[in-house]
């Protein structure tokens, strides 16, 4: 297993954000960042944005205080250079759908680590409009981890590159970094079923709430089945 990032990434994680940021995405209409106080710097975390564009990713990678690792369909891996790269960055596949046991084997590791891991906690693009329910995969790793949740609201990207869209258009940007949360908060005196149930709702309620700080108010997800 590689060994752990250092907190805010190495040189070239570094310098691959900031291309990104104020090269790629200023071209695209700018970023505004909200909240980045409110991202933990230590132990481990799963960052929990909503998901609205294939923008989201590298959005969230250049603008964290911290360096993320990501979960990344395994169709990006197919072209060697892009592999390449994305994994340069520290990202690995998973296959949507699927109970993918390797991947949830290597993000338990670095949570183990302590490093920060990007996931999408609705597994695919929503329609920009409304969220899609949350996985139960994610209670699982932030259950068996006790890693932090950081929710994250994004406005603009949904605008810029739609879901089905082949070209980009000129938009601003916001991400906001909501208010963290751990499973136990949410869990306590509850069954397994209630804690999984209770969680998803918590954090459909706290990525909404980001959502609408960064200005872009998004319909909550139909109840994730039990």
């Amino acid at each position: 297993m590689d060994a752990p990032q250092p907190t805010r990434g190495t040189p070239w994680y570094r310098f691959i954000a900031w291309l990104a940021r104020e090269v790629g995405f200023r071209l695209l209409g700018g970023v505004r960042i909200l909240g980045r106080e409110r991202v933990p710097m230590e132990g481990p975390v799963l960052v929990a944005p909503v998901h609205m564009s294939m923008l989201d990713p590298p959005l969230l990678g250049c603008t964290s205080p911290r360096a993320l690792r990501f979960m990344a369909k395994e169709e990006l891996f197919r072209p060697p250079g892009l592999s390449h790269l994305i994994r340069s960055l520290g990202a690995f596949p998973v296959r949507r759908g699927e109970n993918d046991t390797a991947a949830i084997r290597l993000a338990l590791e670095r949570l183990s680590l302590g490093e920060a891991v990007l996931v999408f906690p609705e597994g695919t693009r929503n329609d920009g409009r409304t969220m899609l329910p949350i996985q139960v995969g994610l209670a699982m790793l932030a259950k068996r981890t006790g890693a932090t949740i950081l929710p994250v609201g994004i406005a603009g990207t949904e605008k810029v590159l739609p879901k089905g869209a082949s070209r980009p258009r000129r938009a601003r940007v916001t991400v906001a970094y909501g208010h963290p949360f751990r499973y136990e908060d949410v869990a306590e005196g509850l069954t397994e079923r209630e804690a999984r149930k209770a969680f998803a709702a918590e954090l459909g309620r706290r990525i909404q709430a980001a959502c609408v700080e960064a200005g872009h108010p998004i319909a909550p997800a139909p109840e994730t089945p039990a």
